[in-house]
This record gives structure tokens, sequence and C-alpha cells, in this order.
């Protein structure tokens, strides 16, 4: 569904974030894009989003492909109604307008008034708490409770790609555990196809079908979700495993591989 061959994005036409990524998203999985702060996740979301040019930032190289067809230099309303959704990290809810209010701005671009309101309840459906505060604002949510209206919100695109960034942020592990199961089962129910921005491995290896690892902007390992779980380097530096004393220098591990030796 998504390809993304050799990206280069570069900031303020002098700084080069994504360096030759390279990376695809099967129609109908979750795939997780993991790695530390600064790595470029975050980045390469906006890049397919078209978020970029709010920040000064463009794709100065590669393609980006969806569904066969680039996205490049198409403008943001252009690329949501192709079926691009991305819900932004931190939220970024409306805090001074309702819930439902919030709901229905994610569908802005639609214009079918029986499946507008179909989509209002099935949001509620997958998030009953949302429907119990249908009234309040915003604002007042938890946490948690304003990821889920980012995510209910984001729904109501009908999107084809939903890109999460950093869902887990700022909420406590038991709504992290409810929300990362909710977002499977929409994945399952909805044939949402999903590429999740993570730093909580062990939360997205649970729902995930396969994974990538960045470092510095590019893509330096990859596989299915078992694959990567059961690989030494990953348990170490993502799930706290250390099957030694010695914990190894993130810059000595010799089994990282760029992209093109194992694509």
């Amino acid at each position: 569904m998504l390809r993304i061959s050799n990206a280069e994005v570069i900031y303020n036409k002098v700084i080069l974030v994504l360096k030759g990524l390279t990376l695809h998203v099967p129609e109908g999985q979750i795939v997780a894009l993991l790695g530390a702060n600064g790595a470029g996740k975050s980045t390469t979301l906006k890049a397919i989003s078209g978020l970029l040019r709010t920040e000064d930032g463009e794709v100065t190289e590669g393609v980006i492909e969806f569904m066969g067809e680039k996205i490049n230099n198409l403008q943001p309303e252009e690329i949501v109604r192709k079926g691009i959704f991305q819900v932004m990290e931190g939220r970024r809810v409306f805090d001074d307008m309702t819930v439902e209010e919030n709901i229905i701005v994610g569908g802005h671009t639609r214009k079918d008034k029986a499946g507008f309101k179909r989509d209002i309840d099935l949001v509620y459906d997958y998030f009953p708490r949302l429907r119990e505060r249908r009234n309040q604002l915003s604002g007042y949510l938890s946490g948690g409770e304003q990821q889920m209206l980012a995510i209910g919100r984001a729904l109501m695109a009908r999107p084809k790609l939903m890109l999460l960034d950093e869902p887990s942020l700022g909420i406590a592990p038991l709504l992290v555990q409810e929300i990362f199961q909710l977002i499977k089962k929409i994945n399952t129910e909805e044939k949402t196809t999903i590429l999740l921005v993570e730093q909580n491995a062990n939360v997205a290896f649970s729902i995930c079908d396969h994974a990538y690892i960045m470092e510095g902007g590019r893509v330096v390992m990859g596989g299915t979700a078992e694959q990567m779980k059961s690989n030494d380097d990953v348990k170490e530096f993502y799930l706290g495993i250390s099957e030694g004393a010695h914990k190894k220098s993130y810059r000595e591990l010799k089994q990282y591989r760029r992209r093109k030796r194992w694509l």
C-alpha cells in the first residue's frame, strides 16, 4: 500500500534528517517504526502526510508512493482525501470544543451524510468513554481519553492508512494496553492499514505484523515482529533483556545491517 524509496528530507534547506530511507507497508497490516529520539520517525510520518511544509521541510530525493501513485508533492488535504490520516504526537485535540465536535472535525472532507452519522456511532462503539463524555470539553479529558479521541477523529476520515505517532506517550500503563488493543481491533475489523511510530517496543510488538528500526535517518533493521523480538540486539536495546553482564555499546553492534543487505 505504501512504499518509500531512497527518501531524503531536508529542513530549512540545510538540515538533512532522512538519508535514503526505504520501507514499505503492506495493505491490511500494522507496521511499527521504532528508534531513539531524533532517529527520524516523526519526520517520516510527516513526509508521508505532507505536513513537512508546515515546518519548512521537504522531500528532496526519492519517492513516496501510495497505492501505486506518487504523493511527494501533494498538499496535505489531497493526501487525506486519498485515504491517509495522521494522528499527531501529543494528540492535538481542540481543547475548547466538545468531544463530539472534535469527532465531527475528523470527517470534514466527507460528503456522505448517512455514512457520516453511522461512523460517529462507530467511534462511540470503539470508545464508549467518549460517548459518556460527548458533550464535555475535550481539554478536561485525561491523556488516555484524549488519545482515544484523536484516534476516533481519524476514523471519521475513513482512512485506508492511519499514521499513529507515539500513541502511548504520557498515558497510564493500563490505558496504554487498552488503547493498543483497540488499535489492533480497528485494524482487524475496519481493515485499516496502520504505520505506528512508538518507543515502547514491547507494546508495539504485541500488535504489529512487521517492524523497522531507524537510526540516524535510516532504516537499519527490519523483519516480522517475531523475527525482531528474537533478535539479541533488539532484545537488549529495545526490550530491556540482556543475556550477559556486559552491556554492549550501541555503536559496537556488528549485527546491525543497512537495509541494502537484507532487502
